[in-house]
């Protein structure tokens, strides 16, 4: 179901909000969590998308915050999907001219009351998350480092502004290296001396990583640059030989280890619906991403 609304207010749209769910026979909201998204008009599709197939599994109300032209006399357009194949609501908020400038004010009245709420900045990354307006309403606050024009400065700001609740995309990209890591760690017999992460020149994944093992195994590791796609290599060094995780494809990772046959591990590159649904499983804060951001800056994390 589909209702378009031009030149609207937010009581008019709650109003749409509740016929709607009235008319898909739902007596309740049905939803977890609120996700709002920031985004502009390239890229709502991408994020409406990926946001929708993560809300199969954590359904959830959906507003996406487009600004449109700044100059334009203050105007809110809504469009509301809802029905098979949208978990939830979805709502798309077109603000024009000084409106843009307090989507706070818009969105607040449209939350589902007493239920946590997810920002998601998909594009422009603030250095301060937690300080921006809809940062404020948020349990969590997400970003995405890889989408910077500059990733590694990208990282270094969000260090300096990080707060308890904050967490970054180019993080949940590490999941499964972080596990098959640790499991790998934990059948060493000899001890770790140092080691290497390889991967494309701007990837925060692999930047946070190498701060993150040197850190847990306090042993030094570098980046080393490769051809990609994404993180290629991490190496362990030890006294009786290297153990290496080798991904020249994105898929398939090798898994050598002295004196025994090669292991053979599926560690696929993951799209953005998966790693936003990672992150919507758990609202409390990411201790280690906290740990592991402030070193990639050499800056104490903060308190909450």
């Amino acid at each position: 179901m589909l209702t378009d609304m031009t030149d609207t207010t937010t009581a008019d749209i709650r109003a749409a909000l509740a016929r709607t769910r009235d008319q898909m026979g739902g007596p309740a909201t049905g939803v977890v969590l609120n996700l709002i998204i920031m985004t502009d008009e390239s890229g709502q599709h991408d994020a409406v998308r990926a946001a929708s197939q993560a809300g199969r599994e954590h359904p959830c109300r959906v507003l996406a915050v487009i600004t449109r032209d700044p100059r334009a006399d203050s105007r809110l357009d809504a469009e509301i999907r809802s029905g098979e194949g949208t978990p939830g609501q979805t709502v798309l908020l077109r603000l024009y001219g000084p409106m843009s400038e307090h989507a706070d004010s818009v969105v607040m009245p449209l939350l589902v009351p007493d239920t946590p709420v997810v920002t998601w900045w998909h594009g422009l990354i603030p250095a301060v998350p937690s300080a921006q307006p809809l940062g404020m309403l948020a349990q969590r606050r997400v970003t995405d480092t890889a989408r910077a024009r500059a990733p590694a400065e990208a990282l270094a700001a969000l260090s300096a502004g990080y707060r308890p609740g904050d967490t970054d995309l180019s993080w949940t990209r590490a999941t499964p290296w972080r596990s098959l890591l640790a499991a790998t760690a934990d059948q060493l017999t000899e001890p770790i001396l140092g080691g290497v992460v390889g991967a494309e020149e701007h990837n925060p994944t692999a930047d946070l990583l190498t701060v993150w093992l040197t850190c847990r195994l306090r042993v030094p590791f570098n980046r080393e640059v490769s051809e990609g796609p994404g993180i290629t290599e991490i190496r362990l060094t030890m006294a009786g030989g290297d153990v290496t995780i080798s991904r020249p494809d994105g898929r398939l990772a090798t898994l050598s280890r002295p004196g025994q046959p090669d292991r053979h591990v599926a560690l696929h590159r993951r799209d953005i619906a998966d790693l936003l649904a990672e992150e919507l499983r758990r609202l409390d804060p990411d201790e280690v991403y906290g740990e592991s951001l402030a070193a990639v800056a050499g800056i104490p994390a903060a308190a909450e």
